[in-house]
């Protein structure tokens, strides 16, 4: 059965047909030659491009709209392109003088075919349109231009001027006008081009497109599929095996009827072609740079830039941009400790932009922030652009999952870790990036550490290559000495005076009183068994056992009996909804103005608590109080919304996860909540066994907390839980790759071709434990994405192109294989998400009923489905917010499937399982048999089977027997 499998994963890739060498190409315009008028054609020529007619994209090639016409034989070819070559190099460095003398000379030398400007909406140039344009050229008294000589003199100035490389006009006359006005300039060896509204009369060759003078460029970021770009590479390199196995068989064709060229490589290859290209994209390169150097210039002298800049130079960062860019500029690798408040996410990018700009380099510069979060990159690009004053997309873009902002002219992009991870698959080398900055990196991911490694190997390969690390609280000392002791550079902090109160502190102000009741967190009746845990116990649970021993050392004495009473009622293992609530009423009766900003655990939590303020006729008050939430989940537009200033007496109240804890700035914050905890990923090697758990937060994201309610304004942080607790927190989180399963991890590290697993991830900055590689490794085998030598199979190359988990993946390609895709598309984009279906408090038995409607068969996967289906049918009626009240379902959640189903099936189709004929991939939807098999088959080894017995049933699995189910996440 898997040998049978692992064919029906092998497609057959689609031909593609490369034209013969030789083949005449009909966009190239027709050229005349004609020996009657020596004169006129000495006056009409210019010098063309010594690499032909090839198209080239702006910023890294040129595209000639100049061709060259039959010859008798290919040395007579060369020895003109060289000639025109060096034709051109004088005409640059001539005056007007001298370009007529230089014009008398060619003449008297040899004569040349007539060349035409082309124009972008041009397929050729006729010979009647040339011979018109001659006649004209013979006549001056019928040329209108022959008494006004305006454009002449402009010509002769653009000429003249060794710094400027062209002139631009949007005259409506002037377009008018632009055969004439090209003629013209061609006499006078300059090249021309007509773009849609724009005239551009240039000393190098032009492209037929100009993106910077396109009003309607795209801002968005077009993207390849990765597959594609694998399939064109394949078939270019065979393409240019085969060229070159053939290269000395080819030669220009001499009897060619339309007198298009037919290529040759051994033209390309010869050296003065080839220094004519690189010299031609030097050039190119160069006068984008100057571009971006005026373009910055011009900025920093407007009042609005020097507004920014002063702003700016009040970062204690900026204080620090000499010695920055010198430690950047001497050493491959920086580690900066930054402490919060002094800039050095939204500054040190900007410090390197600007100095390659200014040094005129510009165009050739490329960095890449990554950032640990979504909402991180994206608002830091925003800031970034609106200090540049540019438009996000331009010369500073962003990159996240789903969503991108960027251009052609993008300098500067800020991108999650996983997108820079993606583009390891494609370029190992990152060639073209000149600088990558690693932002956050105490946080400490599974992706941080795996791209830390890669990037260690690839340094010594790209010595041009600079990496910065960057942190507010990093093991300093321990990344310094795994990249080779590289310098580390302290960043003073900036933020205003925080007073810090914990929750002896809080108890005492306030006089809130703490029972064993009012600390027991309301889920609802739906999350009884949430509440349950909370319950006072003999047996402590892993969260307050960690801090026990640190309260029974606490001394309170300082404090009030009622203070003491209420600490000794304080459970570690509540989130603190009542204390919470009474502390959020005091704040917004109080007269002093800012949000507040309160740190959960998650989802759960977060939507728990926001239905029991809700019901506070205080904080439940739209006009009084603008509640919102901030969780990884959500959508990015409903994330932007914490950003917002609220109306006048109106007082924000966000909700957040860890999310918030860094790289963003809530310019209205004034008071931070902090519950002390964040749900983190565990592992138990010895058990093979994920856990999504509660657990306390560390002294460095204490710090990262505290510091978001000074960044623009003195500010007030309330710890919930005493300082005794705060003394006992690590100092800093445990590393991702040491609590976390490992089974995605391999399957990057068996794609990157980065060789033994075991032996690549002893390189990590701390290892994991062999017992959690073994596990990963076995678990890849048994679903077989690796073979018994860790290599990896057809079904292991698919899963590495599939951005999900190894089951979920395993589950998407059978779906496509058995052409029941519809469906499993839904199923594994729903097991990404949020749970949509709701259950509130009040209404438990109608959402019961409600989904009971979708899951006739007792099937939750099934069930996802049919909610699904109905929520599009819904959609297209523009019904789908009343259809999810009425249904109790996550609006958002069904959104957010939606979304994942586009980009599972984009990447399906790169994979060339499925195509475009929906009908084909859906023939087996129907059959719910199918996309049950599919789905066990998908999630295997993890499933187990229900035996019924006489009054219970229990639960047994093939390789453990009888098992229990744990309620981890």
């Amino acid at each position: 059965m898997p040998s049978s499998f692992l064919l029906l994963l092998h497609p057959s890739p689609p031909s593609l047909q490369f034209p013969h060498a030789s083949s005449p190409s009909p966009s190239h315009p027709k050229l005349i030659a004609s020996s009657s008028k020596p004169s006129l054609l000495a006056m009409k020529d210019r010098p063309p491009s010594s690499y032909g007619s090839v198209y080239v994209p702006p910023h890294h090639r040129l595209r000639s709209a100049i061709t060259t016409p039959n010859y008798t034989s290919p040395t007579s070819v060369g020895s003109k392109l060289r000639d025109n070559q060096t034709a051109g190099a004088l005409n640059q460095r001539s005056s007007t003088n001298g370009v007529l003398a230089y014009y008398q000379t060619q003449q008297q030398q040899f004569q040349k075919p007539k060349l035409q400007h082309s124009s972008a909406y041009d397929d050729g140039v006729s010979e009647e349109g040339s011979d018109r344009e001659a006649e004209l050229l013979s006549h001056p008294t019928q040329n209108p231009y022959s008494s006004d000589n305006e454009w002449e003199r402009k010509l002769t100035m653009l000429l003249c001027d060794k710094e400027k490389q062209e002139l631009v006009t949007r005259e409506k006359k002037d377009r008018c006008n632009f055969e004439k006005i090209a003629a013209l300039a061609s006499r006078m060896g300059l090249y021309s081009h007509l773009y849609s509204k724009v005239a551009v009369f240039s000393k190098v060759p032009l492209p037929n497109y100009r993106f910077d003078l396109d009003d309607r460029r795209p801002q968005r970021e077009v993207t390849l599929p990765l597959g594609l770009l694998r399939r064109v590479e394949g078939y270019l390199g065979e393409f240019l095996s085969q060229k070159s196995r053939t290269k000395e068989d080819l030669s220009f064709s001499t009897s060619n009827s339309s007198g298009s060229i037919a290529t040759d490589e051994g033209l390309f290859e010869q050296p003065e072609s080839f220094a004519s290209s690189k010299g031609v994209m030097e050039k190119l390169l160069w006068r984008r740079s100057m571009q971006l150097h005026d373009k910055q210039q011009a900025w920093q002298e407007s009042p609005e830039g020097r507004k920014m800049l002063e702003l700016r130079r009040s970062l204690p960062a900026y204080r620090e941009k000499d010695a920055l860019l010198a430690a950047i500029s001497r050493d491959q690798v920086v580690i900066i400790s930054g402490e919060t408040g002094c800039g050095k996410t939204t500054q040190i990018p900007q410090f390197i932009l600007e100095s390659e700009i200014e040094a005129v380099r510009g165009a050739v510069c490329s960095i890449i922030c990554t950032q640990p979060r979504r909402i991180s990159a994206m608002s830091v690009s925003e800031r970034v652009a609106s200090e540049r004053g540019e438009k996000l997309g331009d010369s500073v873009g962003y990159k996240v999952r789903l969503e991108g902002m960027k251009g052609r002219d993008t300098h500067l992009l800020f991108c999650t870790t996983g997108i820079l991870l993606r583009r390891l698959l494609v370029d190992r080398n990152l060639k073209g990036i000149s600088h990558v900055i690693v932002d956050e990196i105490h946080e400490r991911g599974m992706n941080e550490d795996f791209l830390l490694i890669v990037l260690k190997d690839l340094l010594p390969l790209r010595p041009e290559l600079r990496l910065i690390l960057m942190s507010a609280t990093l093991d300093s000392e321990l990344f310094s000495s795994y990249f080779g002791r590289a310098p580390i550079i302290h960043v003073p902090g900036f933020t205003y005076p925080v007073r810090t109160h914990f929750l002896e502190d809080v108890l005492e102000i306030t006089g809130c009183k703490l029972t064993p009741y009012n600390q027991i967190d309301d889920y609802g009746q739906e999350k009884m068994w949430k509440m349950s845990k909370q319950a006072p116990r003999k047996r402590k649970s892993q969260i307050a056992s960690v801090v026990e021993d640190a309260l029974k050392a606490a001394d309170f004495k300082e404090y009030s009996p009622e203070t003491r009473e209420s600490l000794a009622c304080w459970n570690p293992d509540s989130i603190g909804f009542y204390l919470i609530e009474y502390l959020l009423c005091n704040i917004c009766e109080s007269d002093k103005p800012g949000a507040i900003l309160v740190f959960m655990t998650g989802w759960d939590d977060i939507n728990s608590l926001k239905e029991k303020l809700h019901a506070n006729p205080l904080l439940g008050d739209p006009s009084q109080v603008l509640l919102l939430a901030c969780h990884g989940s959500m959508a990015s537009t409903e994330q932007r919304l914490i950003f917002d200033e609220p109306e006048d007496g109106v007082r924000k109240i966000v909700l957040a996860t860890n999310i918030a804890e860094t790289s963003i700035t809530i310019n209205d914050v004034v008071f931070v909540l902090d519950c002390g905890k964040a749900k983190e990923t565990s592992y138990d090697a010895l058990n093979n066994t994920p856990c999504l758990l509660p657990s306390w937060i560390s002294k460095v994201s204490a710090q990262q907390r505290r510091g978001r309610a000074g960044r623009v304004q003195p500010g007030e942080c309330y710890h919930l839980y005493p300082r005794c607790v705060y003394d006992a927190f690590t100092e800093y989180q445990l590393p991702e790759i040491l609590r976390t399963p490992l089974q995605s991890l391999c399957l990057q590290i068996k794609s990157l071709n980065l060789g033994s697993i075991s032996e690549f991830l002893s390189r990590a900055l701390q290892s994991p434990e062999l017992l959690s590689v073994q596990n990963a490794i076995e678990y890849l085998k048994i679903t077989g994405a690796l073979d018994e030598k860790e290599n990896l199979t057809v079904l292991g190359r698919y899963l590495t192109m599939l951005p999900v988990e190894p089951k979920l993946g395993k589950m998407l390609l059978l779906g496509a294989i058995f052409n029941c895709l519809d469906p499993v598309l839904t199923i594994v984009s729903g097991l990404s998400v949020r749970d949509p279906f709701l259950t509130p408090f009040d209404k438990k038995d109608l959402a019961e009923a409600a989904k009971s409607q979708f899951s006739r068969d007792n099937s939750d996967h099934l069930a996802l489905v049919r909610a699904y289906e109905g929520w599009k049918v819904a959609e297209r009626d523009f019904a789908g917010y009343d259809y999810c009240w009425k249904n109790f379902l996550s609006a958002q959640s069904m959104k957010a499937i939606d979304s994942l189903r586009k980009e599972f099936f984009s990447l399906l189709r790169d994979t060339d399982l499925v195509d475009a004929n929906t009908t084909t991939h859906n023939a087996w939807s129907y059959d719910e048999h199918l996309v049950r098999a599919v789905i066990c088959y998908g999630l295997y080894p993890g499933i187990c089977s229900v035996v019924h017995n006489e009054k219970s049933f229990s639960l047994k699995t093939m390789e453990d027997g009888q098992v229990l189910l744990y309620s981890g996440f």
